[in-house]
């Protein structure tokens, strides 16, 4: 059985890996936005998809005018027609459902979108893509009344070539359904909202005939006074010459694709400044193909681990960090934009963070583009998460596809410096076989970054304060992580005083959530649950006592903000929020932001 499903894994991996790719760095193109109002329909029962015998339109030659997605309208008053696009109710692209309209924030289910739009190509043998940045969870995309395609998964872009199907007017019709699934990446059980709906940018993008669709321009991590990285061509004609330069470095030189378009490349340069926290130093690189120019900007910088250390353009370096959703808390929803990141990475620099982790799925690219400039280390996650469906290969296909796609959409990010496997997954041979496939396609895919996944402790009997760190995991990763929550759900905070840890690895130690809830300006004494000096005198504790880990290299607490949580009940407390933040759903910062702010202050006067 385990060779089979190892046979099975790897079909399913050399399947996923050569699997089309969106197009990169979105926000350098020539691109239109189709944001703004968009037309809805709130459709629980599906009638816009099936027939009354639950036959779906969109796989019948002829569906009728009755599927949404042909967007009719009545002829004559005689026709009946049960739905009307033009007097539908309207929302904001990007953003959830949930928070925009009172009725629609306990939705789960299926709703339809709809743009109408005109475009005209600039050049008449141009191409034009439409880009989603995300949707979700599962979307069927329509247009004109042809599909396009779908795509799963709710935290990841996809696109559509759309050259020969624009016309004068044209009618964008999107389904979208949030349910949750058991075999689904995530699966059922969250401890985060479910935003429904089109969570980000949705735009054009004009390409020439033959466009530069992908890139990959970064140190050799084994030798950093060597570029490397391929360019890739799309398009007929792509048998290229490709001119890379950074103008300020005085880089310039030539490469030549192949006849699938590719070109690889290792050029010895002088030495570069490089990306730190410290100093986020951003180049200019322009790629030049014979029909296309791309400009990014790209930081250059080494990491690495050498036996408890993570090295950082080869200094050690501890990770001050903080874990974040993607929720801006003032909004009530799904966060998407660039004042959004300013928001949040803004908090974690007053922090005195140096690091965050993006928890637990990819965060939108605005993101990663601010951690880029305000010198921000990032760890980015799937959402592997808890009890997922291992031995369903459907399963592993979503989650290995959601990784590629943020590894693809990233690679060139200095920032970036942690792709995350999964969090807190109980372990079983099926649940290793799974992220064993996962940290493969991740290293095949970016062998300059770092692998980790968040791990769980357990006890033995006759030591319950002795947490082990003990998991087949920590072999396939660089970095030992794992979330402990002692003083929380395991006792009271005194506790901490006489536990100790036994992690078998001579491996970087990093520990990827500790934390307690408290309602900001709820005030009591440090046993009072919820309250600020609970959580504070938690901190303290747990800030003293991790230090006792001899291979500890940075941590992430639990968590920046408060963030919406359908599990947390609590009249009067909770009320539907995760009440971990550091920070309170209003932007008041607790006594614990100040607690950790003062310890990262001290940790980054220390020179490792």
């Amino acid at each position: 059985m385990r060779v089979l499903q190892t046979i099975l894994f790897l079909l399913l991996f050399i399947s996923t890996s050569t699997q089309a790719q969106s197009i990169i760095n979105v926000h350098d193109r020539t691109t239109t936005s189709l944001n703004g109002t968009w037309k809805v329909l709130i459709d629980p029962y599906e009638n816009g998809l099936y027939n009354y015998r639950l036959q779906p339109f969109d796989e019948m030659e002829n569906p009728g005018r009755a599927a949404y997605f042909t967007d009719s309208k009545q002829r004559d008053k005689t026709e009946l027609l049960e739905y009307d696009w033009d007097t539908s109710p309207t929302i904001q692209v990007p953003g959830d459902w949930s928070h925009q309209k009172d009725e629609f924030k306990w939705y789960e289910g299926t709703m339809w979108y709809r743009k109408k739009f005109s475009y005209q190509k600039q050049e008449g043998n141009n191409r034009v893509f439409l880009h989603f940045g995300a949707v979700n969870y599962y979307s069927k995309v329509f247009l004109n009344g042809e599909k396009l395609g779908e795509n799963i998964g709710g935290f990841t872009p996809f696109q559509f070539e759309i050259t020969d199907k624009l016309k004068e007017e044209n009618s964008l019709v999107v389904y979208v359904n949030n349910n949750r699934k058991p075999e689904g990446i995530p699966t059922v059980n969250t401890d985060w909202f479910n935003y429904g709906g089109i969570t980000r940018d949705v735009v054009l993008i004009e390409t020439p005939g033959t466009f530069i669709e992908d890139y990959f321009v970064q140190l050799n991590p084994d030798n950093a006074r060597e570029l490397t990285g391929y360019i890739q061509l799309n398009g007929v004609v792509s048998d290229q010459e490709i001119t890379i330069e950074i103008p300020e470095a005085g880089v310039k030189f030539t490469t030549q694709t192949n006849t699938e378009g590719k070109a690889e490349f290792t050029k010895k340069i002088k030495k570069l400044r490089y990306w730190t926290p410290e100093d986020p130093k951003l180049y200019t690189v322009n790629i030049h193909s014979e029909t296309d120019l791309v400009t990014d900007q790209i930081g250059f910088r080494t990491i690495k681990t050498d036996g408890p250390d993570i090295l950082l353009n080869g200094k050690s370096v501890f990770l001050r960090g903080i874990s974040i959703h993607e929720e801006n808390p003032y909004r009530v929803g799904r966060a998407y934009s660039e004042a959004d990141a300013e928001l949040l990475l803004g908090w974690a620099k007053d922090l005195g963070c140096n690091f965050v982790r993006l928890a637990h799925y990819p965060h939108n690219e605005y993101m990663i583009e601010k951690a880029n400039e305000l010198g921000l280390m990032v760890w980015e996650e799937v959402p592997v998460y808890w009890t997922i469906h291992w031995n369903n290969p459907d399963t592993y296909k979503n989650a290995s596809n959601q990784l590629s796609t943020v590894i693809n959409r990233d690679k060139n990010s200095a920032a970036t410096i942690i792709w995350s496997l999964a969090n807190e997954t109980p372990v079983s041979d099926p649940r290793n076989d799974f992220l064993f496939e996962l940290s493969k396609l991740a290293r095949s895919l970016d062998n300059t970054r770092l692998l980790s996944a968040a791990m769980e402790v357990h006890t033995e009997p006759d030591n319950p304060l002795e947490f082990i760190v003990e998991d087949k995991l920590a072999e396939f990763v660089d970095i030992v992580a794992f979330n402990e929550y002692i003083g929380w759900y395991n006792g009271l905070p005194s506790k901490l005083e006489n536990s100790s840890w036994k992690i078998p690895y001579d491996k970087p130690v990093f520990i990827s959530e500790f934390g307690a809830g408290a309602k900001a300006g709820f005030h009591a004494d440090s046993l009072t649950r919820f309250s600020e000096e609970y959580q504070a005198d938690l901190y303290k504790r747990s800030i003293t006592a991790l230090q006792s880990i001899e291979n500890l290299r940075g941590m992430s607490p639990w968590i920046l903000v408060d963030f919406r949580s359908p599990r947390r009940q609590l009249t009067g407390i909770q009320d539907g929020w995760n009440r971990k933040g550091l920070i309170g759903d209003q932007g008041e910062k607790k006594q614990a932001f100040y607690i950790l702010q003062e310890f990262y202050r001290s940790k980054a006067s220390e020179k490792h």
